[in-house]
């Protein structure tokens, strides 16, 4: 695969320049997500939870004319 990114904001940023071309959305229905956020880096932290419940939209679009 050609240009095949190395890292999660390479994946991220090639997903959205794909998607903007083509004038995207992609919408996620969450229902009790439960994401586990450390306090501070280590192993050895406490972790803040936060429950998320609801859609989340990402539109991706080119101004490109």
């Amino acid at each position: 695969m050609e240009n095949t990114p190395n890292s999660w904001p390479d994946l991220a940023i090639s997903m959205f320049d794909r998607l903007a071309s083509r004038n995207a959305e992609i919408v996620y229905e969450l229902e009790n997500l439960e994401i586990h956020i450390p306090n501070k880096p280590g192993s050895e932290t406490s972790h803040a939870k936060w429950v998320i419940n609801g859609a989340m939209k990402i539109r991706a679009r080119s101004d490109a004319r």
